[in-house]
């Protein structure tokens, strides 16, 4: 088990994938993009599955998220599915992901033993994504939420971020609209993982603020926490149901107290939290030949130091040096 000292359990892995995107999105990179990460530091297929391996037989995980960047651009992405998905006991599998891929490879990743995605959409209007991503692909993304619901991977959730001068006036649209497609919608606070550290407390759209827009059209009613278990989503019934909306307020509203993840980054360090300074290399101990005990091992030590919380609400925190793009969200 990945046990801390606050008596939290992980049973939820993020995987990122690699850190490249097809997007520059304003809240996550630069328009230039990044230094990314170079061939031979990236875990290999069989790295991944090994390690993901050891999370499900030895460490308890229970769910397996593929994450990037965009984990659509991993060549290898549907045989390393189709191998976690071969594990006992089997984990639940899903991926978070912009969309844009999703058209050609939704039948495929379905298959192959994904059960679900989470699609990344900010806004209904194609200029407004635009501006957003610095990338005209508004209709690939829509195009791969379709694809993905016809495949079955269900319930597809769609990620909205609102910003300032931008989209904020759209919560109210985009959940009227994920209502009609039966996608399920969740909106998310910025966070300070920008490449730029462009991020400012200041101005950002919060959870009430996006709360208080939807309540202009909509009437909710919060499922309550004995539903929410350990998910970072407060959700609502929306208009008596049976649809539901999601806040993820983790600036404002932060859920560390029943955080159960732990996370993995493309060139194999585990993190603790998106926030967290500290890392843990497995890739050297698994390059090094270490046996899946002495894996496991490191990586219950890791957890065990897991913080408190992230740390958001105190006003020494300082960014992590890396950006959301080589964590995984």
């Amino acid at each position: 088990m990945l046990v801390d000292t606050y008596g939290r359990t992980a049973t939820d892995l993020r995987v990122s994938l690699t850190d490249r995107c097809n997007l520059r999105c304003t809240y996550c990179m630069p328009e230039e993009g990044l230094s990314w990460l170079a061939k031979p530091d990236l875990l290999t297929d069989d790295e991944i599955v090994r390690l993901v391996g050891i999370a499900v037989t030895s460490l308890g995980i229970e769910e397996v998220r593929f994450t990037g960047g965009e984990p659509l651009l991993r060549p290898g992405l549907v045989g390393i599915v189709e191998r976690v998905a071969a594990l006992a006991p089997r984990p639940q599998i899903s991926l978070t992901t912009n969309g844009i891929g999703l058209k050609r490879t939704a039948t495929a990743l379905q298959a192959a033993g994904l059960d679900r995605v989470n699609v990344s959409l900010d806004t209904l209007r194609p200029d407004v994504f635009k501006t957003l991503t610095r990338r005209d692909r508004h209709h690939d993304v829509l195009d791969g939420l379709r694809a993905a619901h016809d495949a079955g991977l269900t319930p597809v959730k769609v990620n909205a971020v609102l910003m300032p001068g931008l989209n904020a006036d759209e919560a109210p649209d985009l959940l009227a609209w994920a209502v009609e497609q039966g996608y399920e919608l969740r909106f998310i606070e910025q966070m300070p993982l920008d490449a730029q550290h462009g991020w400012k407390r200041e101005g950002m759209v919060t959870a009430d603020d996006i709360l208080t827009s939807l309540r202009t059209r909509f009437a909710l009613t919060p499922e309550g926490e004995a539903s929410r278990g350990s998910a970072p989503a407060e959700r609502w019934l929306v208009d008596g149901g049976p649809h539901r909306v999601g806040v993820i307020g983790s600036v404002t509203r932060p859920f560390c107290a029943a955080c159960d993840r732990t996370r993995l980054t493309a060139d194999g360090q585990v993190r603790t939290c998106l926030f967290a300074r500290e890392e843990t290399d497995l890739r050297a101990a698994l390059r090094a030949d270490a046996p899946d005990e002495e894996i496991a091992r490191r990586w219950r030590e890791a957890m065990w130091g897991k913080k408190a919380g992230a740390g958001l609400d105190d006003p020494t925190f300082v960014q992590p040096d890396r950006p959301m793009s080589s964590i995984g969200g």
